[in-house]
């Protein structure tokens, strides 16, 4: 099940379903099951104190993802196989200022880091210049299923700031 949740900041999240149903496509392509995967979208305040509290780091960040993929298993730490579970943390005004720095639309980088915080729990990573160029090849493949599900240019989002 997918969730959608906006904490201290004024959002609407357009056509979940449709998001709904482009997410689990994604990680069905990698043969994987959804499991509970919850999306929180906050300030960017909200974030860096998660960003700090749970992960020990004093800057700001577009997206934070937590694999929770093994919680509540009846042997802790062992994952349930191929069930993808997760709650992944996202500024609303770091994808509306990176969608500026990159010269695209806000609809257009959020779905790009909400495609990136699941890829992250399918096994891609961002930390080499090999990883970062696969990294952007997924998120490219997963925003190109965009139109078959109806969504593209739908998401709003006016920063408070």
């Amino acid at each position: 099940m997918i969730r959608f949740e906006v904490i201290d900041a004024t959002f609407n999240l357009r056509r979940k379903n449709a998001i709904k149903n482009w997410i689990n496509e994604i990680i069905l392509s990698k043969n994987r099951k959804t499991g509970s995967v919850n999306y929180l979208f906050a300030s960017d305040d909200y974030v860096l104190d998660v960003n700090r509290q749970y992960l020990g780091h004093d800057y700001y960040t577009d997206i934070i993802t937590f694999d929770t993929s093994g919680y509540g298993t009846i042997s802790p730490g062992k994952k349930p196989e191929n069930i993808l579970s997760a709650d992944i943390v996202i500024s609303l005004d770091t994808v509306l200022a990176n969608s500026s720095t990159y010269g695209t639309t806000f609809s257009a980088e959020l779905y790009r880091v909400m495609a990136h915080g699941i890829l992250h729990l399918l096994d891609f990573d961002d930390h080499t210049e090999l990883e970062r160029a696969r990294m952007r090849d997924a998120e490219d493949q997963a925003l190109k299923l965009l139109p078959e599900f109806g969504l593209g240019e739908d998401q709003v989002y006016h920063s408070t700031k």
